[in-house]
């Protein structure tokens, strides 16, 4: 590669620097072109990035696969895809029924990072206590990482996008220009800590994802007894996080292990860690001056967030036990989780006296989760259900999909709005209409009350949701009538990770189940650990039993196969953001509103009896 030369003094002193980059230029050229052919003038389009971004092609070739009877490869196909769309619940039962019709159980990633594979290798054999093995993992997966780096770095100065103005037209002098390239060429670069460690598919980062990888080590390190590289990772993990009083003290440990043996001044962070740090440093601060002398808006991301610690706070060597009381010991206790933009709280009065409470977070094994008993009366679930047969629709609520979840499951639903205006119509009791939005807000304020918020709890969405199970399909079911997920984010068990960012709601942020009847079989709501798998409380629908919970990854859930008879619910899901509250509910707060002042005929309550809502 041509090195670039300094510019030297006075006039045409530019001339050698210019002559170097002339020089590189054509050496890349010449390089490129007989491998890869000339530079396209075409560029594909936003939507075409995106959907290769999210594998969509591979959802094609699934399908195109199983029509070639190619099973396996479909499999990998729909797999790989699946990576990518953890929520999408169509190619998630595909993949039950290649397990099941094929036996395959083992699929392949086609579009797996390595140095991600090697990653979390190395976290599960570290999870296992396998030390040695999640040291090697571990290992590799750095070495995969600085060589990614490296070609993401090159891959940086490629074209290009000149945002804000097309190339012809543009006006700005040589210095400028080089500066505006220059800059979303650094940026680029900048960025690649992030794309890094970024799981295909998804928008955010793993967080705190590089420094991670010394936290593990330097560890593990020491529990196989190799006291200088835990020492040599602690401190490249310090590099990043100075003041990590965790790190700080089992760096202190691992020097006074080695007292005696090795001078402890003479181990060094790694060259590696070393490097890209005050690389990355320094491109920040290439771009904040770019921010403040030229224009650019920039603003620096977080991106070695504390937040993502290891979690082991099972993990207590042995070994210290017989230390004295005064001696050094591992801080390996789980460190502090973000913490959250509200402060959580439970126990609030339940409002009615009627209403039972069974069990709280605790009982139930988790984190902001309550379950209500005669929420509504026997009459009450009688009427809600007589009204729900008269208004609902199959698919309502799930883009018209009657099996949106699983093939064996019809799903029919109805919202609020709907059941008001089939009452202001005569198709059912106008009574029993009201009586759909009236719980509705009694669950609404027993949500607010009993997690003690201290702003307005808002409807989201309002739902009422049957599900019945279909004759001649229930033998040997697999599947569950709701896939575990979560409300306000993208729950991804492989990551152990929920990626709160479209397309999950990701404003919601209570949730409520609110269920009408029990003469069913199957359809239990279940809440599981983070992997989907391990189900941590069950719960069996009744009449006016109420199940509420916070609508993050803390609170994975689910809804296991209704085999026999309809299950049926009223669904609801609280903001406390205001400027996403519900647009049918505001209109049916103002229907309830002219109603309770006087009965208007429809002209005068601006309700037109034939629209369609």
């Amino acid at each position: 590669q041509v090195r670039l030369a300094e510019p030297g003094p006075g006039a045409g002193g530019d001339l050698r620097f210019f002559s170097s980059v002339l020089r590189r230029a054509d050496c890349v050229r010449r390089c490129e072109e007989p491998r890869l052919g000339a530079v396209s003038r075409h560029r594909a389009a936003e939507e075409v990035r995106a959907d290769f971004q999210r594998r969509v092609p591979y959802s094609y070739l699934q399908r195109a696969y199983i029509q070639l009877n190619k099973l396996e490869e479909a499999a990998n196909a729909a797999h790989t895809f699946f990576m990518a769309n953890p929520e999408h619940m169509e190619i998630q039962q595909d993949l039950e029924n290649y397990k099941t019709t094929s036996g395959k159980v083992s699929l392949v990633d086609q579009e797996a990072r390595q140095h991600m594979e090697d990653y979390s290798a190395g976290v599960r054999h570290y999870d296992k206590e396998e030390y040695e093995l999640a040291i090697d993992f571990l290992e590799r997966a750095l070495k995969g990482y600085y060589s990614e780096d490296e070609d993401c770095q090159v891959m940086c100065e490629g074209p290009q996008r000149f945002e804000e103005h097309e190339h012809l037209d543009y006006k700005a002098g040589l210095y400028e220009a080089i500066a505006d390239h220059y800059m979303q060429v650094l940026a680029c670069k900048h960025d690649c800590v992030r794309e890094l460690a970024t799981r295909s598919g998804r928008i955010s980062p793993i967080e705190n994802f590089l420094p991670l990888h010394y936290d593990y080590l330097q560890f593990a390190y020491y529990r196989v007894g190799d006291y200088v590289k835990a020492l040599e990772c602690a401190k490249s993990y310090l590099l990043f996080h100075p003041d990590d009083e965790d790190v700080l003290e089992n760096a202190g440990y691992y020097e006074g292990l080695l007292e005696g043996t090795v001078d402890p001044a003479t181990i060094k962070p790694r060259k590696e860690a070393k490097s890209l740090l005050r690389r990355h440093k320094l491109e920040s601060h290439l771009l904040q001056v770019a921010a403040a002398g030229l224009g650019y808006a920039y603003t620096e991301p977080n991106y070695w967030n504390r937040y993502g610690a290891r979690q082991d706070e099972h993990s207590v060597p042995s070994s210290i036990s017989s230390e004295p009381e005064d001696g050094p010991r591992l801080s390996l206790t789980k460190k502090p989780m973000p913490k959250p933009d509200r402060e959580l709280k439970e126990g609030g009065p339940l409002l009615y006296s009627d209403v039972k409470f069974v069990y709280n977070s605790q009982q139930l094994n988790g984190t902001q989760r309550v379950l209500l008993d005669n929420v509504i009366s026997e009459e009450q679930c009688r009427e809600l259900h007589r009204v729900a047969s008269g208004i609902m629709l199959a698919g309502d609520g799930y883009r018209g999909k009657t099996s949106p979840h699983t093939p064996n499951e019809r799903f029919e639903g109805a919202t609020v709005l709907k059941a008001l205006k089939y009452g202001y119509e005569g198709r059912v009791p106008l009574r029993s209409a009201r009586l759909f939005y009236d719980i509705s807000e009694k669950a609404r304020r027993i949500v607010e009350s009993y997690f003690l918020l201290n702003s307005t709890l808002y409807f989201s969405y309002t739902h009422l949701v049957c599900r019945t199970a279909l004759s001649g399909q229930q033998e040997r079911r697999n599947d569950l009538s709701h896939p575990i997920h979560a409300d306000n984010c993208l729950l991804d068990p492989e990551a152990n990770e929920c990626w709160k960012e479209p397309p999950a709601y990701t404003f919601r942020d209570y949730s409520a189940l609110l269920y009408m009847n029990a003469d069913f079989e199957g359809g239990e709501f279940i809440f599981t650990e983070m992997d989907a798998k391990t189900v941590t409380a069950s719960i069996k629908p009744k009449c006016g039993r109420m199940i509420s919970f916070s609508s993050g990854g803390e609170n994975p859930h689910g809804v296991k196969a209704v085999t026999k008879g309809q299950r049926c619910a009223v669904a609801l899901w609280f903001t406390l953001d205001p400027l996403y509250r519900e647009l049918e509910r505001i209109q049916a707060d103002e229907v309830i509103a002219m109603l309770d002042q006087e009965h208007l005929g429809p002209s005068e309550m601006n309700i037109n009896p034939k629209d369609e809502l």
